[in-house]
């Protein structure tokens, strides 16, 4: 099959679909690759490196009139003129964004979201949302020790002893876990905040402390649970203890790491204005939902995507794509995340794909096929 690897063109997108190592594995399976010049640079993938793997550089109407296309973000309006009708495409096309999804079903498109996914022990290997979250999780850490004006660990000196900073983690999913586990390793004392109980053994296996608020309903409980690995709604009588317990510990933190986020819903607001006022000068927020929220914000309402601002004192990060900034390793596993899945849909040698709607995987991820949405 000919696959067509373009260059991301979304604003501030630095990784690629396909790496020079997952490069040969497809070429060696008979297909014939075409990636587009300068695509992997930013991922430091050099042109050179995908010769050598066994691929073709073309230009980018080359690469976008593939059979196949393997993408990171959806196609833009220019670059879906270019595709084929009938072509198939691979990439996080959010499943939520239904303008997107038409667009892409009126450009009479094959398209699969890998964060369709289910969150299933077969499809661990092919989670993007997972390998991506775990990159923007240790990221959001790193930029959060950068913009701190003091140090994480704890130190002894002959001229005194500097505290370790505390660190607050909202949401505990595979971002906030990695979140723990980096702002672990640099010494810092952490506190983490999380809807479902069943993660309270996790946060303390990696070292940190559960903020813990009591389920006092049949229907709170339930809520807590979630559904598929992610998180639910919880009714506004919890939300409103949970506010609390949260408040304290954020009031006493350096540094606060939100990662809160339901799908197809906007971000929960999990630090008020009030919180923002109550940190100490000098105390940094990392929005990891930034862009999500109700307005334009994250977590917090203050938050701007995008940006890095400060407000009451308080530095807060709102970057928009983290694992971006990680591009190299970034790349590496979203491309190992791709191939996984192609294993399903391409056969060794073949000229098109095999779609097999029992397949529970592969129903998940089919969008829109032969002009017909299939996700509503």
């Amino acid at each position: 099959m000919l696959i067509g690897v373009p260059a991301e063109t979304a604003a501030g997108e630095t990784r690629v679909a396909v790496t020079p190592e997952t490069a040969k594995k497809l070429v060696g399976q008979g297909h014939l690759l075409r990636v587009q010049s300068g695509a992997g640079l930013r991922a430091s993938a050099t042109d050179a490196a995908y010769t050598a793997a066994g691929a073709e550089i073309v230009d980018a109407a080359g690469a976008l009139a593939a059979d196949l296309v393997l993408k990171v973000r959806s196609p833009s309006e220019g670059e879906r003129a270019q595709m084929k009708p009938g072509a198939a495409l691979l990439g996080m096309l959010d499943p939520f964004d239904k303008a997107g999804l038409q667009a892409l079903t009126d450009a009479r498109l094959t398209a699969f979201a890998l964060e369709a996914a289910p969150r299933t022990t077969r499809a661990q290997s092919m989670d993007v949302l997972s390998s991506q979250a775990n990159i923007g999780g240790y990221k959001a850490v790193m930029i959060a020790a950068d913009n701190y004006p003091r140090l994480f660990p704890m130190m002894m000196t002959a001229a005194g002893t500097i505290k370790a900073a505390r660190v607050v983690i909202l949401g505990v999913g595979v971002a906030g876990l990695q979140a723990i586990a980096t702002a672990k390793r640099l010494g810092a004392v952490i506190e983490a905040s999380d809807v479902r109980p069943s993660v309270k053994e996790q946060v303390e296996s990696l070292g940190a402390k559960f903020i813990e608020v009591a389920y006092e309903t049949a229907e709170e409980k339930e809520a807590a649970e979630g559904v598929g690995g992610y998180a639910r709604p919880m009714p506004p009588s919890w939300l409103e203890r949970q506010k609390v317990e949260v408040a304290k510990r954020v009031a006493a933190a350096d540094v606060v790491i939100s990662t809160a986020l339901i799908p197809g819903r906007p971000a929960p607001e999990l630090i008020t204005e009030a919180m923002v006022q109550s940190m100490k000068p000098g105390s940094v927020i990392v929005d990891m939902a930034a862009g999500r929220g109700n307005g334009g914000g994250g977590n917090c309402p203050l938050t701007e995507a995008g940006k890095t601002v400060l407000k009451h004192g308080v530095t807060i990060v709102g970057e928009t794509n983290l694992p971006a900034l990680v591009a190299a390793d970034s790349s590496a596993l979203y491309a190992r995340n791709v191939l996984d899945f192609l294993k399903l849909v391409l056969e060794k040698d073949a000229a098109a794909l095999k779609i097999d709607l029992e397949d529970d995987i592969v129903k998940a991820c089919l969008m829109c096929r032969d002009g017909t949405l299939l996700r509503t």
